[in-house]
């Protein structure tokens, strides 16, 4: 599989930046009396960032903050009515130290795992970006990281994606770097076998550093950059403004900021000298121009299939089903539509890995996953969450429509003749839609009803 285009990078790319959940200007913002009492007498808040992660952000030769999480951040602070005051660091290892010391309130741009959140709170994620394998051109595609042999990654220090790798996948060995940049051309020079890095920061590497012998070998759909702002776990009323400030933020505005640092220059303008040298060879930079335009087209939709899907099952993936849950959220709150969730985890699933071994358990996964799809409406998005677990969004429907639905499939997959495992049950969490509802409410409540339905002896539905 040859690497794509910048081209072809950059519009996958823009398929998980952020949801798209409306294209209206966003509403003011209604802050609480005690949200409007901490921004009359906020200070300017100190912000640390990664000096040099670009095109997200860096810190320039002046000493400004500048990249895609300048702009978001600087978007959000605006319309929130916050000061920021950056905190100048020379790595990222030493923002990170600065903000567990409390030297900064703010981390502007980091996901969020186990380790940080002993020091972080977390606002909801401001962007979306797809982590890709990079490799050799020679390489061939990468299915699952986990069959890979003393295989070498080369990654940044101090990353979400480090910290997961070491503790996913201990057959890789990691080697450790400074920088983006660093760990892109280990693997160019052949000093590393591959590096697992974001979409955008892979096509802006490539683009900066002519790094054309690189492709695209794989995906990680779980470690998807949920890339949020990250506060001081002490300061819970800072961390709403900040959420609220995020909410606002629309597609369109996210859309500029990208295109503002990741964009396409073409050259303009012709050589009249060399028209005569051109035209020569036009016939045979034509009949190129054809096959590339094919074949990209090709790879384009690929992508675009890769970052929303669950490579196991062939379901929408956490990304997409993270995306439609934001736009089904925000039209309930609009116009007041009713929307339910489900969320399914097959019972006593470890038992089938333990008993029959791993492929029978994947076979058993991808059956579960036909039956969820062939018994759904059109309408219903239908995603793996995780592991053994499932969830089904379903637009329009009520508690007692979502229920007979998830009745439906738990008789279903119950009647299933599984090949060698033989019948299996699922457990059923419902919920709906109320008013005031992130997403976080919807998926608690949904997993406390699973919860419910495991306790009180499992193959059955519960609703919250």
């Amino acid at each position: 599989m040859p690497i794509p285009s910048l081209r072809l990078l950059l519009a996958a790319a823009a398929l998980c930046c952020a949801p798209a959940i409306a294209a209206d200007a966003p509403p003011p913002i209604d802050f609480t009396p005690e949200e409007r009492a901490y921004l009359e007498q906020a200070p300017p808040i100190s912000l640390c960032v990664d000096p040099d992660w670009m095109p997200f952000e860096r810190i320039d030769a002046a000493g400004r903050h500048e990249g895609i999480a300048a702009d978001l951040i600087r978007l959000v602070a605006g319309r929130v009515g916050l000061r920021i005051e950056l905190l100048p660091t020379a790595h990222w290892e030493e923002s990170l130290a600065a903000s567990r010391a409390g030297r900064c309130r703010v981390v502007s741009f980091l996901n969020r795992t186990p380790e940080r959140e002993r020091w972080l709170i977390f606002t909801e994620p401001l962007f979306l970006d797809q982590n890709i394998i990079i490799t050799r051109e020679e390489h061939p595609y990468i299915g699952d990281p986990h069959g890979l042999a003393e295989a070498t990654v080369a990654l940044p220090r101090g990353t979400m994606v480090e910290e997961r790798i070491r503790r996913d996948y201990p057959n890789l060995r990691v080697i450790p770097t400074d920088s983006e940049n660093e760990a892109v051309e280990l693997v160019s020079s052949r000093r590393a076998d591959m590096t697992i890095r974001s979409l955008i920061v892979a096509a802006y590497a490539i683009r900066q550093e002519g790094l054309f012998n690189l492709k695209i070998s794989g995906q990680i759909p779980e470690f998807t950059n949920r890339l949020a702002i990250g506060v001081a776990r002490d300061q819970d009323v800072l961390r709403d403004i900040l959420d609220k400030g995020v909410h606002s933020v629309t597609p369109q505005e996210r859309e500029a900021i990208v295109n503002r640092h990741v964009a396409i220059r073409v050259q303009q303008g012709i050589d009249y000298t060399l028209v005569w040298q051109v035209l020569a060879v036009s016939a045979l930079i034509t009949l190129l121009i054809l096959y590339w335009n094919r074949k990209l087209r090709a790879m384009n939709r690929e992508l675009e299939r890769l970052s929303v899907t669950d490579r196991l099952t062939g379901l929408f993936n956490r990304m997409k089903l993270d995306a439609e849950l934001a736009s089904e959220l925000e039209r309930s709150r609009r116009f007041g539509q009713p929307f339910a969730v489900i969320l399914l985890d097959l019972d006593e699933f470890k038992r089938v890995n333990d008993t029959y071994g791993h492929p029978v358990g994947d076979r058993v996964l991808i059956d579960v996953a036909r039956i969820l799809a062939d018994n759904t409406r059109r309408t219903d998005l239908v995603a793996r969450w995780g592991g053994e677990e499932f969830m089904i969004l379903c637009p329009q429907a009520d508690p007692a429509g979502a229920a007979i639905l998830a009745e439906n499939l738990r008789r279903r997959i119950g009647e299933h003749a599984f090949p060698t495992a033989g019948r299996r049950s699922a457990s059923f969490g419902v919920t709906a839609y109320r008013p005031g509802d992130e997403a976080r409410d919807l998926v608690a409540r949904a997993d406390e009803a699973l919860y419910e339905a495991k306790r009180r002896g499992r193959d059955r539905v519960e609703q919250r």
